[in-house]
């Protein structure tokens, strides 16, 4: 038994009086489900206080599906999440939302966040894509965590930040099941040369394990507009980051790869790759990490490969959904045309 509410059905006006202090106590609280999660649960509580006054607030919490919370504790990915807002996100320039309480049980499996609600905000949409001024924001997020934690071992040197060998070694061992399931279920969709690469992709998986430069910075691992909020506070501020389950220490073209290929959709992608990449060497310059496309390029059509190979794994590995069928395949579409244009395969072996 966990010390702390795994479930909003558990959670009390005591509980979340203590944990985010408002300076009138919480009496009352009625909870509903946000966003589109396959890996942890989002909600909203209404909260009823003492002098009559009403708020809210937002948590998170595990899976209902308990294939979804196995592959979560496999990977570490609500401990990870739990001390990233505990440990990392004050020192960083990222916007993400103030944390109340960050609980993690010993072997993973349970955790609980309690949130500042940034409502009312506008969701990004992975299947919309978005709009070019919501594609220079996220960008300009990449760089506030990027850039500050750059070579930065009081940041990226955390033990827990590195993936154990032995989960490296299981996901290996895996992927081919993934991609046997990936292509089952999207061998009549997805087109042909885009499938052809993904089989390519699950024949090497020793080359791309290996092949990996000592990290850079902090990266979130899952760039992507689902896990973004627009004009968060009723357009206050620009955007917010979100579900940080992912995140580690790596290569920070991993994040710019992954978002311009799986992130926004390559219509979006195509027109205006050079400047969202030109902006991205502009913020990270301006925060004291001088970078220029030449510094970034190889290490970009790499990181396209990264999308890739989230997608096929995820498809296999989390709660099948009509919603998440749609973006296992928006994303594998996305990555691919990108790895296809850029020669991300030659890339890859250009490192070796």
């Amino acid at each position: 038994m966990s010390g702390f509410p795994t479930h909003p059905d558990h959670v009390t006006p005591d509980w979340l009086s203590a944990a985010a202090s408002p300076a009138s106590a919480i009496t009352d609280t009625r909870w509903e489900p946000i966003g589109t999660g396959q890996v942890g649960d989002s909600v909203r509580f209404h909260c009823t206080h003492a002098d009559g006054s009403a708020s809210t607030l937002a948590a998170k919490f595990p899976a209902a599906d308990a294939k979804s919370r196995a592959t979560a504790a496999m990977l570490g990915l609500y401990a990870k999440e739990v001390r990233f807002y505990a440990d990392i996100a004050p020192h960083l320039g990222v916007r993400v939302p103030q944390t109340f309480a960050a609980e993690v049980s010993e072997d993973g499996g349970e955790f609980v966040l309690l949130f500042e609600d940034l409502g009312p905000a506008r969701g990004g949409n992975q299947l919309d894509s978005c709009s070019i001024e919501d594609a220079r924001a996220a960008i300009r997020q990449a760089a506030a965590f990027h850039a500050p934690s750059w070579h930065n071992e009081a940041v990226i040197g955390a033990e827990w930040l590195r993936t154990p060998p032995a989960v490296t070694a299981q996901i290996r061992a895996l992927y081919p099941q993934a991609q046997a399931e990936f292509a089952k279920r999207y061998s009549d969709v997805l087109e042909p040369e885009f499938m052809a690469l993904c089989e390519q992709i699950a024949a090497m998986p020793e080359l791309f394990s290996s092949r990996e430069k000592p990290p850079q910075c902090l990266t979130h691992g899952d760039f992507r507009l689902d896990n973004m909020l627009f004009d968060i506070r009723g357009g206050a501020e620009p955007i917010a980051v979100l579900d940080w389950q992912t995140v580690s220490a790596g290569n920070a073209m991993h994040d710019i790869g992954y978002f311009l290929g799986t992130g926004i959709g390559d219509a979006l992608r195509r027109a205006h790759e050079d400047e969202l990449l030109d902006l991205y060497c502009d913020e990270m310059s301006a925060r004291g990490v001088p970078l220029t496309r030449a510094d970034i390029w190889d290490d970009y059509r790499r990181g396209a490969l990264h999308g890739v190979t989230t997608a096929v794994f995820s498809a296999a590995f989390v709660e099948r959904t009509e919603r998440g069928d749609a973006n296992f395949l928006s994303m594998a579409r996305g990555g691919c045309a990108l790895a296809l244009e850029h020669d991300s395969i030659g890339a890859l072996k250009e490192a070796g």
